[in-house]
């Protein structure tokens, strides 16, 4: 089933790129940023209560929430140069370099969640980044 919301999110994500080109233009990044997190937010909390999971607020503990407020800032730092880079730039050049992030993110759960980086993982690493040029230059 994960595999079935990664490929949503990827449609999704792709969605979100061609959608905020075409909105953002005459429209400040940051205002734009701004207003698309406020529809997020709206829909997450509307989840939310859909699934009755706001009973488990308080029972999330500190270290849960000091890297979930890290995650939600490194996101908000994501979306506001993610804006700014499709106000600036062609969408087909800056989301073959955002989705360098696959790469930096495989490098970092190496490093710091200690998960498996194997020979298929270093090829995809490879061919990822590989790709990322070709598209870009």
């Amino acid at each position: 089933m994960w595999f079935v919301f990664a490929l949503l999110s990827a449609v999704f994500a792709a969605l979100t790129s061609i959608l905020a080109k075409v909105g953002i233009d005459g429209v400040n990044s940051n205002l734009a940023t701004a207003l698309r997190t406020c529809v997020v937010l709206a829909m997450s909390w509307g989840m939310v209560f859909l699934t009755d999971a706001q009973k488990g607020i308080g029972s999330i503990s500190q270290k849960s929430w000091i890297f979930l407020i890290l995650s939600g800032l490194a996101t908000g730092a994501s979306w506001l140069c993610y804006y700014r880079a499709l106000q600036l730039g062609d969408v087909s050049k800056v989301v073959p370099i955002d989705k360098l992030s696959v790469v930096i993110t495989l490098a970092l759960s190496f490093i710091f969640l200690h998960e498996k980086f194997n020979v298929k993982s270093l090829i995809g690493t490879i061919l990822i980044a590989a790709g990322t040029l070709v598209m870009v230059l």
